[in-house]
């Protein structure tokens, strides 16, 4: 994977739950506090995984979303990138005896990398942007509009517009852990804004789903013709 200088990358990322003595309790705690299996499910709906799909994942985490797309689909290819060596670990042990084209890249996600030999034509974000600074949030979205091919679908899974007692548990948990500065973007809602800023099209918030750390969205668009 690039390295920091080649990337443009020199700052930390944010650990999974905020803290790196928390990742292994990452899954656990999605699964408890996100109603990870509802989303979850939803989210490989709308990416709809079939035979010779080639699939980026931008932050894969511990590898549950590679999980639940190779049982939909065993015959995706599919590459996950996430910057934790951590959690690269944990999803590499995750998908051992998996068959099909699955890998993981230790790293952060960059259009100047060529990830397949042709571009993916579906690309992937689940709870990542919420954790990144605002221009960090466009940067992503933004070199994911140069690395995908020109039909492909962009779905993002993560913490949307904040309503009411929403909002209220968002500051009691994810913003507890990942802090109020790069978290608070998205629970002002801007995710789609920052879609179209990145030249995708017919965003649409597909689903949200009410969860104790805060409303969930899925988000799904293309690229401006």
């Amino acid at each position: 994977m690039s390295s920091p200088a080649k990337t443009g990358r020199t700052d930390a990322h944010t650990p999974p739950l905020g803290h790196r003595a928390l990742t292994p309790f990452y899954d656990l705690a999605i699964a408890v506090l996100t109603r990870e299996k509802t989303w979850r499910a939803a989210l490989v709906k709308s990416i709809a995984p079939s035979h010779g799909d080639r699939i980026l994942d931008i932050g894969s985490g511990t590898g549950s979303l590679a999980v639940a797309l190779h049982a939909d689909c065993p015959r995706i290819r599919y590459i996950g990138i996430d910057p934790d060596a951590e959690a690269v670990r944990q999803a590499r042990q995750k998908t051992v005896g998996l068959e099909g084209g699955i890998r993981f890249h230790e790293g952060f996600f960059s259009s100047d990398e060529e990830y397949f030999s042709e571009p993916p034509n579906k690309i992937v974000s689940s709870l990542v942007l919420h954790q990144v600074p605002l221009k960090e949030k466009q940067r992503i979205l933004t070199d994911a509009g140069r690395t995908i091919a020109t039909d492909g679908s962009l779905f993002v899974a993560d913490y949307g517009l904040q309503r009411g007692v929403q909002r209220l548990l968002f500051r009691s948990t994810v913003q507890a852990l990942d802090g109020v500065k790069d978290t608070q973007p998205n629970a002002d809602g801007i995710i789609p804004n920052l879609l179209e800023n990145a030249g995708f099209s017919s965003v649409e918030e597909t689903e949200k789903f009410a969860t104790a750390t805060g409303t969930i969205s899925i988000y799904v668009s293309g690229l401006k013709r």
